[in-house]
């Protein structure tokens, strides 16, 4: 049986490199492609291998008696694992064609597949590790609007005990979020110590649909400008979402707007083509598709008659990848926006999903976007390894390698700017993130546990901060909410001092009072309005790339009205 699995898998690796992608690839209903990952129809009777040639005969020869030789001689051959050496043998063969085709076992394809719906099926509740001494716990720090986990009673800072009856301490979120995952339908038992009066308690939660939007929050930065935050990837909502945003922000008053596309990593193409439509009049390209021997070679123009002409500022960052790069690469050489941030990631590949038997399946590479200008912005990938590919030379003991300027050959935009392929999306106006340093990181633990006493009614002299009741999804963060008072700050400093597992010194946390009380206020909003909410404590404050992108907003308005003459003027 092992010999005919070898024998199967063998040919699995011979056939997904000569059988052309199709033959493999995803139906959709809509059959359009997807998100620097593109689905194609089938080609029935295509399905299967090509008969064998002596090229492939050799291999699976070779590669059945490497096998045989390893069951037999080697030191541990008995507790071998065949999944695991096949899905090696198959990612190792990949990793020679480029960093982004990749195979999947059937649960990682699985998840693939949940990670582009607007859902996933779980509890509904954030968690994360925090550090008491040598420690680590996972607590809750958030659940979701009318998630089973918030049905449930789950409340931030309850302590997860046991998953199903195994301890959890010391392990890390990840694992304890796998652990909690499931089919829908499927119950879950938690061990909880409560954050409310530290008792034990064991709680049964059905798994369910849980929401998963691409934009979480869409708000006014300040009187006419609003800002919408689209970090999260490309999925098949995203156009109706940001529609949606779209029109709420312009009844609140919106005359411009900034786009946040910071650490989105792609998606769906399809989206991205309508994401940039929203914003480009019909006729404007936005992508050159270009593949094998002029096999899905394609071009993409706008075909919206009456797009949103709100003067437009995109954010974006190293991880700014794949569709949300080909969104931020039409709004530039259109001269339709202003970019502000960071050096792209830069993606210009596309995938196809290409499902196999068994539940596996696999990415492969099929084709090579360009933008309207022409720029291949795909970062090279000849010299290093994947994982300094994918970290940008950044590694355990080495400082982060900042981004190579592009190396493309030089383009134009419609107003005659110079732009650059071959390493991402250049920013228009540079700016760095907010950085936060090991010494904060470390703060983190004690920030989270003194809220954890403040909003349960623990803290001396504070017992008003105390935050009665689940999360309120429904308000609105003000301003002057929640701000941290010098009273609170001293309270802290205090309660941090006192326990030696922190390691915190005087110095320390006077040196660092910014960054507690942005983290206290974070985490206070989000125990009383949720993560949404939460999330807007950091974007309106002291992050210089949005704060540099509200004060471009003018010149991006320009911009804009230069572009327009311009088209007019041809």
């Amino acid at each position: 049986m092992k010999r005919i699995t070898a024998q199967l898998t063998l040919i699995l690796l011979v056939v997904t490199l000569v059988v052309p992608g199709f033959a493999f690839a995803q139906q959709t209903s809509s059959g359009n492609p997807t998100g620097g990952i593109n689905p194609r129809p089938g080609i029935p009777g295509r399905r299967g291998a090509r008969a064998a040639t002596p090229a492939t005969i050799a291999i699976e020869r070779d590669f059945d008696e490497a096998l045989k030789m390893i069951e037999d001689q080697y030191v541990d051959g008995q507790k071998l694992s065949y999944n695991d050496v096949f899905k090696s043998s198959i990612i190792g063969m990949l990793r020679s064609l480029d960093p982004h085709s990749n195979y999947y076992d059937k649960q990682e394809f699985d998840e693939l597949k949940t990670d582009q719906r607007s859902e996933y099926f779980g509890i509904g509740a954030s968690i994360q590790n925090y550090i008491h001494g040598d420690q680590a716990d996972t607590y809750i720090t958030a659940t979701f609007d009318r998630s089973p986990a918030g049905r449930a009673g789950l409340r931030y800072g309850d302590r997860i005990v046991e998953v199903d009856g195994v301890k959890m301490s010391g392990k890390s979120s990840l694992e304890v979020r796998d652990k909690i995952r499931g089919p829908r339908g499927s119950t879950v038992k938690l061990t909880l110590e409560r954050a409310a009066d530290k008792r034990i308690e064991k709680v049964e939660i059905v798994r369910d649909a849980v929401p998963q939007p691409s934009i979480p929050d869409a708000y006014m930065l300040k009187p006419g400008v609003g800002y919408i935050d689209m970090t999260r990837g490309f999925n098949y909502t995203t156009t109706d979402e940001l529609l949606d945003a779209i029109d709420r922000l312009h009844v609140k008053g919106m005359t411009s707007l900034v786009l946040d596309l910071r650490n989105n990593p792609g998606g769906f193409l399809d989206q991205a083509i309508h994401v940039a439509e929203v914003f480009l009049k019909s006729g404007q390209l936005i992508l050159t598709q270009k593949g094998r021997n002029g096999y899905r070679d394609n071009t993409y123009e706008s075909r919206n008659n009456s797009p949103d002409m709100t003067p437009l500022v995109i954010l974006i960052n190293e991880n700014t990848a794949s569709a949300s790069e080909i969104v931020a690469g039409a709004m530039q050489d259109h001269d339709r926006a202003l970019i502000v941030g960071q050096t792209s990631f830069g993606k210009g590949l596309v995938q196809s999903i290409i499902p196999l038997d068994f539940g596996a399946g696999l990415t492969l590479t099929s084709a090579k976007y360009y933008t309207p200008s022409g720029r291949l912005i795909q970062r090279d990938y000849s010299n290093g390894g994947f994982y300094d590919y994918y970290t940008h030379g950044a590694g355990i003991g080495r400082e982060p390698v900042a981004p190579l300027k592009p190396t493309g050959p030089e383009k134009k935009t419609d107003t005659g700017r110079a732009v650059y392929g071959g390493g991402g999306i250049s920013p228009d106006e540079a700016v760095g993130p907010r950085l936060v340093n090991l010494t904060q990181r470390r703060l983190s633990s004690p920030i989270f546990a003194f809220t954890r006493e403040l909003v349960n009614g623990r803290i001396r002299g504070l017992e008003a901060s105390r935050i009665a009741g689940g999360i309120n999804f429904r308000h609105e963060l003000q301003s002057d909410e929640f701000r941290i008072t010098d009273e609170m700050f001293k309270a802290f400093r205090s309660f941090a001092l006192a326990d030696p597992a922190y390691r915190a010194s005087a110095a320390v946390i006077d040196r660092n009072r910014a960054f507690i009380e942005r983290e206290l206020r974070f985490n206070i909003v989000t125990a009383a309005y949720g993560r949404v909410m939460g999330d807007r404590v950091f974007i309106t404050t002291d992050d210089p790339q949005v704060a540099k992108a509200v004060d471009v907003v003018p010149k991006a308005r320009d911009l804009a009205m230069s572009s327009a003459a311009a088209k007019a003027g041809q």
